[in-house]
């Protein structure tokens, strides 16, 4: 249920204040630990960031796209390594579960997923698996009222403080396609379960990503996302969440961007060259002006595509689009951002730097750009 203008209103508000006051000032220091202090974390459970759009039924907040956009766009605005701490309790961690999940798998997770007991992590690339989400190796093998599940899990965010993993294993060995794959619901503590060491990324330090390693790990019938009888579904499954989890990451571009604009006239502004402020030569407005104007477009986009898509609207051509443009659009915006900063653009004291590394995840995970080309022209073939 979407909230009512005043409360949506007041949330943006506190959240506006809480990436103000306490997360900006901390950005610096995330990337030299590589990790977010657990009282960051745990204000963020009180804020109700981890249940956004887990439904109210279940102890969440409920939020409509449109909703959950606007609230993106403001934690855009600072480093993605927060966001990416509830980032997957809100999506593809816990979509597949609110659309597909059985009664009983739904009331014991999802409350715990909205207060952050629980933190999910989705399972599905493997080392030969990528954009074919289809081709997935991982096996589960029948024995008795269980499956024993093998294979290994590559580039599993929130891998190393997940409680449960949403898992993509073939269940039909003789179905070599995205029909023979289940959607399995395995808590982090299974036997059988180990994880690979922190992988060293190109950026968003404190956001962890490893491997997830599967040995003879069993877990029961039961555990398929819908129950036994959603078998051989799990492909069905994750294709729902994509829609939403597509916008959810075009509107992080579009708070990014946001933030590195305002970087960029901060800069611009003080920064003097030939007697006066860099802002006032031609070529540096230009950049300015390129950069709010994509900005504004990505953003009509999103928030146009989100109102479809609460309205009932079948949103998956229109959802790529935005994901296409809008995380396109910021690696554009961020790199005009370091060349108005000059060589201050290449210092890790300046923000735009860190941001420029952070940004550029956006056009691979979701789906990559050239993914996002091939949905948009399928569907417009289809629907032609």
């Amino acid at each position: 249920m979407a909230l009512d203008a005043e409360t949506l209103n007041q949330l943006i508000a506190t959240l506006e204040r809480f990436v103000a006051e306490r997360l900006i000032p901390l950005e610096a220091r995330i990337s030299e630990e590589d990790r977010i202090p657990p009282e960051v974390i745990e204000e963020m459970k009180q804020l109700g960031l981890f249940g956004m759009t887990i439904p109210e039924a279940y102890g969440g907040l409920g939020l409509s796209t449109e909703e959950e956009c606007r609230v993106v766009q403001v934690l855009g605005r600072t480093s993605p390594a927060f966001r990416s701490v509830f980032g997957t309790n809100n999506g593809i961690g816990s979509q597949g579960l609110v659309m597909d999940g059985t009664e009983a798998q739904k009331s014991y997770y999802l409350p715990k997923m909205a207060t952050g007991e629980i933190i999910g992590s989705f399972a599905l690339t493997e080392p030969d698996v990528g954009s074919d989400s289809g081709a997935v190796k991982t096996s589960a093998r029948p024995d008795g009222d269980d499956y024993v599940l093998n294979g290994t899990k590559r580039y599993i965010t929130n891998a190393p403080e997940a409680h449960l993993f949403t898992v993509f294993a073939r269940t039909n060995p003789d179905e070599p396609g995205a029909r023979g794959v289940s959607a399995f619901l395995v808590d982090a503590d299974t036997p059988g379960i180990t994880l690979g060491p922190n992988n060293r990324k190109m950026g968003q330090q404190g956001a962890h990503v490893c491997d997830v390693i599967f040995d003879n790990c069993r877990v029961p019938k039961s555990a398929i996302i819908g129950g036994p009888d959603n078998v051989n579904r799990g492909f069905a499954t994750a294709m729902k969440t994509l829609d939403r989890g597509r916008l959810h990451i075009s509107a992080l571009a579009v708070g990014c961007a946001h933030r590195l604009i305002e970087e960029s006239l901060s800069f611009a502004t003080e920064r003097t060259q030939f007697g006066q402020p860099i802002a006032e030569f031609q070529l540096i407005q230009a950049m300015l002006a390129d950069s709010k104007a994509e900005s504004y477009a990505a953003e009509c986009m999103v928030l146009d595509t989100a109102r479809r898509r609460d309205a009932g609207e079948a949103v998956t051509t229109l959802a790529s689009c935005c994901k296409l443009f809008a995380t396109e659009m910021v690696g554009r915006v961020a790199d005009r951002a370091v060349q108005i900063h000059g060589g201050a653009g290449y210092m890790e004291e300046y923000p735009v730097a860190r941001f420029y590394r952070d940004v550029r995840l956006f056009r691979i995970y979701e789906g990559t750009s050239q993914i996002q080309q091939t949905v948009i022209a399928r569907g417009l073939l289809r629907d032609r």
